[in-house]
């Protein structure tokens, strides 16, 4: 049975503390807000398209992207608003491969809406730069199975799923979750890790992307 198999490698559950960093850094047109989407550190990008996953982990799946928001409701470019809000997150590996989409996106806008450079915010309006600062803990609780993993992945904060789903991916560069990567390298089960692979976090809650989890793992091992 799938529980008996022993990791090469024990999986140690991390969690994380969420700070934001002013910067100091603003933009009252999109030209301005290019200029600085081309300079500002990953750390900006990662706060302003999942800003509202990490402080509204219950209320909704469906994170607002600030870019989008703010060309809307602020400068009126409502068509340049649902592109950036179209962008699917969950394509892109790295914070880079996400920046440079958002940039495509403007560039591409501003070619054939070159009155959208003449929008100015109004004083107070302009978009802000925030900076996400996160130091990352060791848990307590380390695994050597999946029925172990189970046990753990019931009581661990949503935080430490935050971590290991999102931050692990896109922040650290993996290319995918944590939990995926373990169970393939360390357990052998490529078609679990594969199932894991395929959740859209951003479809979900974090509890309930904890209930997936649960379900798929305790179906595999029963």
């Amino acid at each position: 049975m799938e529980e008996l198999i022993k990791a090469k490698e024990p999986f140690r559950f991390y969690t994380r503390l969420h700070l934001t960093e002013l910067t100091g850094l603003r933009a009252s047109t999109l030209n301005q807000l290019l200029g600085l989407l081309r300079e500002v550190p990953d750390a900006c990008i990662y706060h302003h398209t999942h800003r509202f996953l990490q402080q509204h982990q219950y209320l909704s799946p469906e994170p607002p992207n600030d870019f989008a928001y703010w060309v809307s409701e602020i400068l009126g470019e409502d068509n340049l608003g649902e592109r950036l809000a179209s962008i699917d997150t969950i394509q892109f590996s790295t914070i880079s491969g996400l920046r440079e989409e958002i940039i495509r996106t403007i560039e591409e806008y501003l070619k054939t809406n070159t009155l959208a450079k003449m929008r100015f915010a109004g004083e107070g309006e302009e978009f802000y730069f925030i900076k996400s600062v996160s130091f990352i803990l060791p848990t307590e609780y380390t695994v050597n199975d999946l029925k172990e993993f189970v046990e753990v992945l019931k009581k661990i904060t949503i935080d430490s799923i935050y971590f290991h789903i999102f931050e692990a991916r896109l922040r650290l560069g993996k290319g995918g979750n944590d939990f995926s990567n373990w169970i393939e390298s360390s357990i052998g089960d490529k078609q679990l890790a594969a199932r894991i692979a395929r959740l859209d976090p951003y479809t979900h809650t974090l509890e309930d992307l904890r209930n997936n989890l649960l379900k798929i793992i305790s179906n595999r091992i029963a």
